[in-house]
């Protein structure tokens, strides 16, 4: 029997983000993708994306700091380069949430007020 994929939603942010912020890069991704089955963020990112996930009642998932330099990305964003050691914090969550073997599902997207970024990628975690 063939498991189904799960859709994980990673979540990259500056500072001055709110959970608005978050919540309308959730939402372009959902009218881009469809239907999502849980968050993620790197756990010294948490606390915003899990206010998000009790407001939509989706589980999140925490990814350690450290493994954020280790994933390949679509997106190549010099500031997040230097920040975090991989070119886009949300493609990299998403991948490392989703689980050995994951893909994107595209890169990265920008909430309007550019305080955000998510993206989805697909695996059987």
């Amino acid at each position: 029997m063939k498991q189904l994929a799960l859709r994980i939603a990673g979540f990259g942010f500056r500072r001055e983000a709110t959970v608005g912020s978050l919540g309308q890069a959730l939402d372009q991704l959902v009218e881009h993708y469809g239907a999502i089955d849980k968050l993620a963020a790197a756990h010294s990112m948490l606390s915003l994306v899990e206010e998000l996930g009790r407001l939509r009642g989706i589980e999140v998932i925490a990814v350690v700091d450290a493994e954020l330099a280790t994933v390949t990305t679509l997106t190549h964003s010099e500031q997040s380069l230097q920040a975090r050691g991989t070119g886009s914090v949300a493609e990299a969550v998403a991948l490392l949430a989703a689980g050995p073997g994951a893909t994107l599902l595209g890169p990265r997207i920008i909430s309007v007020d550019r305080q955000a970024t998510a993206a989805l990628a697909e695996g059987n975690r």
